[in-house]
């Protein structure tokens, strides 16, 4: 059975962040959740990360329940641990301590092996005139391309 290609993201992340490191992390989730995330039945806005005795953990990420569940249904905004190396936790922990840093989900898929992955971001918060300047930057490339094919 070939699986359509899910990919949900945090499409606010890159206009509120600027992302200095990038991780992919498997997540822990029950059957139902990641039945629903196969329909495409989930969501990342207003999700980040944090650390909970030295194991990542994802808040707010809204997994709608799976409509043919029953009374063992997940609860939709639970917290999920996210899969990391200790190399990699300890890097992202030491980042975001000592700089003020902070972690937000930018994407979830389902890899080829059928797995349910989430790619995280070790962001900067960008300040009012860095979204314009963002904002900008969008509009004269979409205007260059907008020439160029004519």
């Amino acid at each position: 059975m070939k699986q359509a290609n899910i990919q949900i993201k945090n499409k606010r992340a890159s206009f509120d962040y600027e992302f200095l490191d990038i991780y992919t992390a498997g997540i822990v989730l029950t059957g139902t959740e990641i039945k629903s995330i196969r329909h495409g039945k989930a969501g990342l806005v207003d999700s980040y990360c944090f650390f909970n005795a030295g194991e990542l953990w994802i808040k707010n990420m809204n997994i709608s329940e799976y409509s043919d569940g029953t009374y063992n249904n997940h609860q939709p905004r639970r917290e999920r641990k996210l899969l990391l190396n200790k190399k990699e936790l300890r890097k992202i922990e030491r980042q975001v301590k000592e700089t003020g840093l902070t972690i937000i989900p930018t994407k979830l898929f389902i890899n080829e092996r059928g797995l349910a992955k989430m790619v995280v971001a070790v962001a900067k918060g960008k300040k009012e005139y860095d979204k314009r300047q963002s904002i900008r930057e969008k509009d004269d490339k979409r205007m260059m391309d907008r020439m160029f094919k004519k």
